[in-house]
């Protein structure tokens, strides 16, 4: 290309660009709160313009001479995916996307991978991004070029004004009682998402970090060992296991023990990264932050300096930072899980299960378990082939070309192995009652959506997401011996409709391994039979 363009007709080009190719979701949801009339759709002109100009005075901020090319290519490689995933799973990218990005290994990558995003990443990010390269900028001298930066800066805000004035009802409406629509704005709301994630991380290495219950020491030393593993699912909703009155027999194998299955559990997050910290934090989700959880104690770290032996065994992407002061296993690779085909399995983490437990004679064991269980967006991956039950099942990760039914179908398979999973967890359980009161505690880390309202996979913001992606199965196995004057089936039976949520975690866990110590709470804890409500 040999015309020649000043920079400042790149910036708006650019922008004109992104506010055009990048939100359709965007404007698709600001139509169904402002349907089609005459002065609501001068008002989607204006807010396009007013985007336009917000970009615009974005970029000027931080494009000059050696900047621009960069700056522009690198938004416009980024929002051509943020296109992809917003318009074809409807996510958000907020700080705990972002978070769930940075912490995606490879392997999770790789099954989000389409044609149709390549298509997206081609025609909205390469070529454009080929189009700034080979452009050539005419640049004007050091003075003028500030001046010119900074008229544009000016024009950018008086534009806005000027435009947004007219429609003050629509924008007050816009601002105050519609939100979660900027959500979906690309590319400034990753920008901003983005902006903050990085503030929290920075802000995170000048805390110090901070040890809780100090005075923590295990009671009842006359008792029998405790063994207990602690099953973290992934993406598994409530409403689809069997054993909470789905219509559909998932749960086949667990009905066969004398399990107890929750009905009314909360996710702390819909995103990994965002509940699996949580989970085990002292910190409720009301007053949770990733920050105040990454610089103090969990609770299997309190449990560890009781002289509770605790581990984590993962075949999802890792733990997120709970375990990175306890012993910590990967099964995700067939260097340690023994049982891979397709992909490494759950039930791999079982094989040699019984030998570290035949290592640890003298203490109590605390072992989490954390599952690929149900990760989407290829559920037709997270089963072996024998647990294909429900056919015809969706065998691709563009969910929205599926038919609601195959994919549920491919999910529920994916429950059918989690159940079969559990239940092999619990036989290796029973194997050692002789030398442990042996315990099974399962729950998921988030929910999930399949489709409703147009709605695909987790990670929308907790006040704007669905419940199916917070409601979250939970379910327990004791052995007889297990505490029996405390937890009984008629007490737990009592209780499964009462509401849970990971915020009883930390106490419940303190409880279940009989740890004394001033932060635990009884009345948070699901098993203390004082609790009457």
């Amino acid at each position: 290309m040999n015309k020649e363009i000043t920079s400042t007709k790149l910036i708006i080009l650019v922008s004109v660009f992104l506010v055009l190719s990048g939100n359709y979701t965007f404007f698709d949801k600001v139509t169904d709160v402002y349907p089609f009339n005459l002065n609501n759709s001068l008002f989607l002109v204006s807010l396009a313009i007013v985007s336009i100009c917000l970009i615009t005075f974005l970029f000027s901020l931080v494009c000059n001479k050696f900047t621009i090319k960069p700056v522009l290519i690198t938004i416009l490689l980024i929002s051509s995916l943020t296109a992809y995933f917003i318009n074809t799973y409807h996510v958000v990218i907020d700080v705990d996307m972002i978070d769930n990005l940075m912490k995606t290994d490879a392997h999770e990558s790789l099954d989000l991978i389409s044609l149709k995003q390549i298509i997206y990443f081609v025609l909205l990010g390469i070529l454009p991004s080929i189009f700034v390269y080979k452009t050539k900028i005419v640049y004007q001298s050091f003075k003028k070029s500030v001046l010119s930066r900074i008229m544009l800066t000016g024009f950018s805000l008086v534009i806005m004004i000027l435009i947004m004035m007219p429609f003050g009802s629509s924008y007050a409406s816009f601002i105050r009682e519609h939100k979660p629509l900027r959500y979906y704005a690309n590319p400034t709301y990753y920008i901003y998402s983005l902006g903050k994630y990085i503030g929290q991380n920075a802000h995170k290495e000048t805390k110090i970090f901070h040890n809780i219950a100090e005075d923590a020491s295990q009671t009842g030393t006359s008792r029998q060992r405790k063994l207990v593993i602690f099953v973290v699912g992934e993406a598994a909703r409530e409403d689809h296991f069997s054993l909470n009155g789905y219509s559909r027999e998932t749960n086949p194998e667990l009905k066969k023990e004398t399990v107890v299955s929750f009905k009314n559990v909360w996710s702390c997050g819909t995103s990994t990264a965002a509940s699996l910290p949580c989970m085990f934090s002292v910190y409720g989700r009301s007053d949770y932050s990733k920050n105040e959880a990454n610089m103090t104690e969990n609770v299997l770290d309190i449990l560890q300096r009781s002289g509770v032996y605790v581990t984590w065994l993962d075949n999802n992407s890792d733990s997120k930072g709970v375990a990175t002061r306890i012993p910590y296993q990967n099964y995700k690779t067939p260097d340690l899980n023994t049982v891979c085909d397709t992909e490494c399995r759950d039930e791999g983490m079982l094989v040699n299960l019984q030998t570290m437990i035949d290592m640890h004679k003298s203490s109590d064991i605390f072992i989490v378990l954390h599952q690929m269980g149900n990760h989407g967006p290829a559920y037709y991956k997270r089963y072996p082939e024998q647990f294909e039950r429900f056919k015809p099942v969706c065998k691709t990760n563009q969910l929205e070309e599926c038919s609601r039914d195959d994919i549920n179908n491919a999910y529920d398979n994916a429950i059918l192995y989690t159940d079969s999973f559990l239940a092999k967890t619990i036989e290796v359980l029973k194997k050692n009652n002789s030398e442990f009161e042996t315990a099974l505690f399962y729950i998921s880390d988030h929910g999930e959506s399949l489709g409703e309202n147009g709605l695909y996979l987790h990670g929308l913001p907790y006040a704007l997401a669905p419940d199916v992606q917070k409601h979250v199965p939970l379910i327990v196995w004791f052995s007889e011996q297990f505490d029996h004057d405390k937890i009984n089936s008629e007490f737990l039976l009592k209780h499964i409709n009462v509401k849970y949520s990971h915020d009883n975690l930390f106490h419940t866990i303190l409880g279940l391994m009989d740890i004394n110590t001033n932060v635990y709470d009884p009345k948070m804890d699901m098993f203390n039979n004082e609790n009457t409500e």
